[in-house]
């Protein structure tokens, strides 16, 4: 049997395995390459798959115009982007610290990866952290698959913040980098700015001890002040829970196994909601 066949016959005994839904892992497992980038990205991830994949991609061009063949391409440009810009994001103080890749454990663990997906995702991060890593050409490539998914970018810069976050502190070379990946992805330098206020603020939020210290960071979660009138809040919270509604982001290319990602920021929102309007007594 040749190894195509072979892979086409193992991706559908984990999907009738696992019982979920897993189109884009299948195709990349089976070699079926006809949806599957080129350009960096294409090579990114054939590295990391292996040499066998590495010649499936050859010759196959990046076209966001097959974005109409379905979520597939936009889940697996995701996927890759996402973990080996980790990497690249980690190594940008000059060391990837143990908090770092507990972080990116952290983040296959609530995916739920099967091994062979954990052992690309590993790959992946590996991939970034290399000195030869195409980073301008991946999220140059990433953008133009994500078309106008600004959601979906949103949670993109999302994890990689708080990968820079992970040790407690981010470092200034690690903001540099971010700063530049917002810009590249068309995200401006005041939008990033509050993106990582509010994650400051929920790192805090989830640690504070005091009520009061809870308080002020359960508004900075909502990119508000605390003198925000109450329909400021209400719409601030629903605009929050519909840019992360994990249904929404999966609708968009958000691959399937990271819904549990978007679940959690939707929790992380609500309690900090709940937090406010308690303490206004409604």
């Amino acid at each position: 049997m040749c190894p195509g066949a072979t892979a086409e016959l193992v991706a559908t005994h984990i999907q009738l395995k696992t019982g979920e839904r897993m189109n884009w892992w299948g195709k990349v497992l089976g070699g079926t390459f006809g949806f599957v980038m080129g350009g960096p990205l294409g090579a990114v991830l054939g590295a990391a798959l292996g040499n066998y994949f590495d010649k499936g991609m050859a010759g196959v061009d990046a076209d966001p115009a097959l974005g109409s063949q379905g979520n597939e391409r936009v889940q697996t440009a995701f996927f890759t982007a996402v973990f080996s810009m980790m990497g690249y994001v980690a190594k940008a103080d000059g060391r990837v610290s143990p908090d770092e890749i507990s972080l990116a454990q952290q983040v296959m663990d609530q995916m739920r990866l099967q091994p062979e997906q954990r052992k690309l995702a590993i790959g992946l991060f590996e991939q970034g952290k290399q000195p030869q890593f195409p980073y301008a050409q991946v999220l140059e490539q990433f953008r133009r698959e994500c078309l106008r998914r600004r959601n979906l970018i949103q949670m993109f810069l999302e994890i990689l913040t708080a990968t820079a976050l992970a040790d407690g502190a981010m470092d200034p070379a690690e903001r540099r980098v971010l700063d530049a990946i917002a810009v590249s992805l068309g995200v401006s330098q005041a939008e990033y700015d509050r993106l990582v206020m509010r994650m400051n603020a929920q790192f805090r939020f989830n640690t504070d001890a005091r009520p009061q210290d809870r308080l002020q960071d359960a508004y900075k979660v909502l990119g508000l002040e605390s003198g925000a009138e109450t329909a400021e809040v209400k719409k601030a919270y629903r605009k929050l829970m519909s840019q992360h509604h994990p249904d929404k982001l999966v609708s968009k290319g958000l691959p399937e196994e990271m819904m549990e990602i978007a679940k959690r920021k939707t929790q992380e929102i609500k309690s900090a909601y709940d937090t406010i309007m308690a303490q206004r007594g409604e």
